[in-house]
C-alpha cells in the first residue's frame, strides 16, 4: 500500500528589528503567537536585532534561528482548504501576533502587542513539491517601513507522506493492527498483550516462546498471596507485535514497575515507570528504545513522558539520545509526538541568510507499505524531521502516523507501533492508585499461574 499524503507548514528563521530611536527597541524579550484556523496556537521567542543607522541593513547571518512552529495537514484537510479557497476566492492565511515584554505564556504581566503579520497559504500542489510561501522581511502595523517594526520569517510548505496504522481495539485487548490508505484498511499486524516473565531487563522472554499461540496465563509470573496486585504496583505488562505469519517483529515490555511515591497514590517523576521497546535479533530481543512515564506533581492531570533511543542495541546501558520529552493530559489523552524538527535534540541551527530547510528531513523516495522487507534501521540513526505521532489515552484506540523515510521494513513500523501501545498503556499505568484500572487490565493483573 502507498503512504498517505501529508503536508507540513514550517515557520522559522525569525528575527525582529525596530526603527532607530523606537522606545520598543529597548526591550530584549519578544515573542510571537502563530495562529492557523482549526489548529492550536503556537508560540516562539524572536531574536532582536538593533540597527545603528536607519540606512544600515542589520547583520542577521550570525543568528541561531530554528523552526518556530509547524502545522501538519492530511489529504482531506488539504482538499478542504483548497476547496474553501476556491469558493471564497480568498487564500487561507497564517497569522502572527508579535509581542514584547515577556516570554509568551510564561509572562503574566507586561505584554504589549507590537504588530500583526499575515502570510497567504496557497496549498495547491503542496503534496508533490516543496514551496517557499514567504522568505524575507515584512513590516508590521502601518505601511511606513521607517516607523514600524519589521519581522523576518520563512514559511515553507513541504510534502510529508506518512504510513498510517490503526489499532482495532485498545492495546490490552490484543487487537489487530491495520494499515490505512484513504478509505482502504488492510490488516498488517496482530498483537498479544500479557505479562512478561519477572526478572527485570535481563530476563526477557525468548522469541520462540512468543511464537506460541497459547493463553498469556502460561507464562505469567506468580504473585504470591496478594489478592489485588494492581492496588500495590503495576508491573510486567507487555505487548508483542506479530506479522500475519505469526512471527514476532517488535515488543514493548514494562521493565520498571509503576508504583506510587511514598505517601501518595501517584507515580512520581523521581521514580517513573519504564518500558523497553525491543526488536528481534539472533533468537532473542534487542533493545531499541526506552520510554519513561509519570504524573506531574501537584493537582495537575498532566502525564509526563520521555523516550530515549539507544545508540547501541547490544546493551540497555549504552548511550542514548532523547527524542521526545513532553506532557499530555492524563484525562483527555493527547498526541504523543517524535519530531526532531520541533525539538532541540537533533535540529541544526539555521539563519535567515543561509538556510530555510529547518532540518526537516523531507522524504523524496517512492516506497509503499507492501514493500516491507526484514532490515531494521540502525539504532544509532539520528532521526530527522517528523518521525511519528500517535493519538493515545481516553477511550480512543491508538492511531499511529510514521514518516515514510523512517520505515524501510516491517520491523521499523512494528517498533513504532509497539511504542505507541506502550504510551497508551502508560496512561493507565499512571492512573492514581486510588482509581480502578480498566476491566481487561484489572483481570490480567489478578490472574494466577495454574
Amino acid at each position: 500500500m502507498d503512504p498517505c499524503p501529508f503536508v507540513r507548514i514550517l515557520i522559522g528563521n525569525l528575527a525582529l528589528k525596530f526603527p532607530v530611536l523606537s522606545r520598543s527597541s529597548s526591550s530584549s524579550d519578544c515573542y510571537c503567537r502563530i495562529k492557523l484556523k482549526n489548529f492550536p496556537d503556537q508560540e516562539a521567542q524572536i531574536p532582536l536585532i538593533q540597527e545603528q543607522k536607519s540606512t544600515q541593513e542589520p547583520n542577521i547571518s550570525s543568528l541561531s534561528n530554528s523552526l518556530a512552529a509547524c502545522f501538519s495537514f492530511n489529504k482531506s484537510q488539504i482538499e478542504k482548504i483548497v476547496e474553501m479557497d476556491k469558493r471564497s476566492s480568498k487564500i487561507s492565511t497564517l497569522k502572527i501576533d508579535v509581542y514584547s515584554g515577556g516570554a509568551g505564556a510564561l509572562c503574566v504581566t507586561g505584554h504589549k502587542l507590537l504588530g500583526r503579520v499575515s502570510v497567504p497559504l496557497d496549498l495547491r500542489g503542496a503534496e508533490s513539491k516543496v514551496s517557499t510561501l514567504h522568505n524575507g522581511w515584512v513590516t508590521m502595523g502601518g505601511n511606513k517601513k521607517s516607523s514600524s517594526p519589521e519581522l523576518y520569517l520563512t514559511v515553507k510548505a513541504e510534502p510529508n507522506p506518512r504510513f498510517v496504522f490503526q489499532f482495532g481495539g485498545k492495546p490490552e485487548c490484543s487487537p489487530q493492527i491495520f494499515q490505512v490508505q484513504g478509505s482502504i484498511k488492510q490488516a498488517v499486524f496482530t498483537s498479544k498483550f500479557g505479562l512478561r516473565n519477572s526478572g527485570g531487563d535481563r530476563n526477557l522472554v525468548s522469541i520462540s516462546s512468543m511464537k506460541e499461540t497459547t493463553s498469556p496465563r502460561s507464562f505469567l509470573p506468580k504473585f504470591g498471596g496478594e489478592k489485588d496486585q494492581s492496588s500495590k504496583e503495576r508491573k510486567g505488562w507487555s505487548i508483542t507485535i506479530h506479522d500475519l505469519s505469526g512471527s514476532p517483529v517488535a515488543m514493548a515490555s514494562m521493565v520498571t514497575p509503576f508504583v506510587p511515591s511514598p505517601g501518595s497514590d501517584r507515580v512520581s517523576r523521581s521514580n517513573p515507570g519504564a518500558w523497553l521497546i525491543l526488536h528481534p535479533g539472533n533468537g532473542t530481543w534487542k533493545p531499541w528504545g526506552r520510554l519513561e512515564a509519570w504524573r506531574e506533581p501537584g493537582s495537575s492531570d498532566a502525564l509526563g513522558y520521555k523516550f530515549d533511543l539507544f545508540q547501541d542495541a547490544a546493551t540497555t546501558t549504552s548511550a542514548s539520545t532523547t527524542v521526545a520529552n513532553s506532557t499530555l493530559s492524563s484525562t483527555k489523552g493527547g498526541k504523543f509526538i517524535i519530531d526532531t524538527a520541533t525539538s532541540l535534540c537533533a535540529t541544526p541551527v539555521t539563519s535567515p541568510q543561509n538556510s530555510i530547510d529547518f532540518g526537516s528531513g523531507s522524504w523524496s523516495g517512492s516506497g509503499s507499505g507492501s514493500d516491507f522487507s526484514f532490515c531494521l534501521l540502525p539504532p544509532q540513526l539520528i532521526y530527522r524531521g517528523f518521525v511519528m505521532s500517535s493519538i493515545v489515552g481516553n477511550s480512543s484506540n491508538p492511531d499511529v502516523e510514521i514518516g515514510v523515510q523512517h520505515v524501510t521494513c516491517r520491523e521499523d513500523a512494528a517498533a513504532f507501533v509497539a511504542l505507541a501501545a506502550a504510551m497508551d498503556l502508560s496512561m493507565d499505568a499512571c492512573r492514581p492508585f486510588s482509581q480502578k484500572l480498566r476491566k481487561e487490565l484489572r483481570e490480567l493483573s489478578q490472574q494466577r499461574v495454574v
